[in-house]
């Protein structure tokens, strides 16, 4: 263990690529999280579509990472890793691009179609960073060297979420108006409304689009490292001994469980705070307490990735999943604001989990990581059907989020979190698997 903590994570020689390569996860935190509230956004601007309706919002996006995943690992196998950045970036850019025509046709389909040729980019580029960072060092320190890459994911991703509240939700004229008062408006007036919101709704991803355009020739600019040499093996034999590795299926069946939690938690936040408004006639905003919920999940990134310095990796995970369910039950059980603070509490526990799992999947992987990853960034398919699950749920009722009570004092909306609780409980399942693993 003393010999492990003294292998430096970065080593000088690697440290700029490291960093350039970095920027990238933050980037696609950006998208992650101003996607998320979007959910509650187009609720609001189209009041005729019902909770599973906008919760196609999260199933196009997340949906793009398991349809370009596989084709992505096939393309930075055959060309290289920078290839596969910059072709994830034009795609990236070209999604954002779309917006602008789907708010002027004001299509909801438009807008998701959109958002999934985003998450297409986004596939390349997580399929391509992932492996690339664990390569860029010592075997021994890659999964401290992911976390401390992802730990810069939230920045995007509290990025993200200002730029929703600021620029998108603060600004949408239909979150003026009380459900029955927006139903009384007249059809021009609507009308009226609708083209606003849509707009502004379109403003960032357009902003982002450019953003992106511009990392994009920076990179084509920038000298990528070589990774090591590897032994070439067949795609065939590739997928014969993935399929073969119980530890990795079972690793990419966490990650699934894993992304729908927290899809799930930091889509339906917005949800959770609504309801406690009309049930208690406070004004809380749901966008602050999500961006809490991102500083807990940054700082809980730092912290972890800190501990396993000394920490067996699976340990912290089946510890911080245990965590999560804990704090999962509080957001069901506990009233107010004690459930509020415990929602925005998993995230917390959430933080370490995405480059664990991905770390102790892959670990032990030769050529076929490139393949592996592509399956592990499938997972993230998770975030696509979770989220339509919870949706469900919270219509069990009605279109409203407490419609109908569980067991005559649970709300619906709190109901729904038995899911990721649920999800989370798989992750800590999976941590105690590979704690005895590693031990036999």
């Amino acid at each position: 263990m003393n010999k492990i903590a003294k292998i430096p994570v970065v080593r000088k020689e690697l440290l700029f690529p490291f960093i350039i390569i970095t920027s990238l996860f933050a980037l696609w935190g950006i998208a992650n999280d101003l996607t998320n509230p979007m959910v509650s956004a187009f609720k609001k601007v189209m009041p005729e579509l019902s909770n599973v309706q906008a919760s196609l919002v999260q199933f196009a996006f997340y949906f793009g990472y398991f349809f370009m995943a596989l084709p992505a690992a096939l393309f930075i196998r055959k060309y290289s890793y920078k290839s596969g950045i910059i072709l994830g970036l034009i795609l990236y850019a070209i999604g954002s691009f779309l917006f602008y025509p789907a708010a002027a046709f004001e299509e909801f389909t438009f807008f998701l179609i959109s958002l999934w040729v985003i998450t297409c980019g986004l596939a390349f580029l997580e399929t391509t960073s992932n492996p690339l960072i664990l390569s860029l060092g010592d075997k021994e320190t890659s999964t401290r060297r992911l976390n401390l890459a992802q730990a810069f994911n939230p920045i995007g991703s509290l990025t993200g979420m200002i730029i929703a509240q600021v620029f998108v939700i603060s600004a949408l004229r239909s979150d003026d108006y009380t459900t029955e008062a927006y139903n009384a408006l007249s059809g021009p007036e609507l009308a009226a409304i609708r083209e606003n919101d849509l707009g502004i709704i379109s403003i960032p991803y357009i902003g982002l689009g450019i953003l992106v355009l511009l990392i994009m020739l920076i990179i084509l600019f920038t000298k990528m490292p070589k990774t090591a040499a590897e032994d070439k093996m067949s795609v065939y034999e590739s997928f014969n001994k993935l399929f073969a590795n119980r530890n990795y299926l079972f690793g990419v069946i966490t990650q699934a469980f894993y992304v729908g939690a927290q899809i799930m938690c930091w889509t339906y936040i917005f949800q959770y705070v609504d309801n406690l408004n009309e049930s208690s006639v406070s004004d809380l905003t749901a966008t602050n307490y999500n961006i809490a919920a991102m500083i807990s999940f940054l700082i809980g990134r730092w912290i972890g990735t800190a501990l396993m310095k000394n920490i067996d990796p699976s340990k912290m995970l089946m510890l911080f999943g245990m965590g999560g369910v804990i704090c999962s039950a509080g957001a069901i059980l506990l009233p107010g604001m004690l459930g509020l603070i415990s929602l925005v509490s998993i995230s917390i526990f959430m933080s370490i989990m995405f480059p664990t799992i991905y770390g102790i999947a892959l670990e032990g992987m030769g050529d076929e990581s490139k393949i592996g990853s592509a399956g592990l960034v499938m997972a993230i398919v998770g975030g696509a059907l979770m989220p339509v699950a919870q949706g469900w749920i919270l219509d069990w009722g009605g279109d409203g989020f407490a419609d109908l009570n569980i067991l005559g004092f649970i709300p619906e909306v709190k109901f729904s979190f038995i899911l990721p609780l649920i999800c989370l409980a798989f992750v800590a399942m999976y941590g105690y698997i590979t704690i005895k693993r590693s031990k036999a």
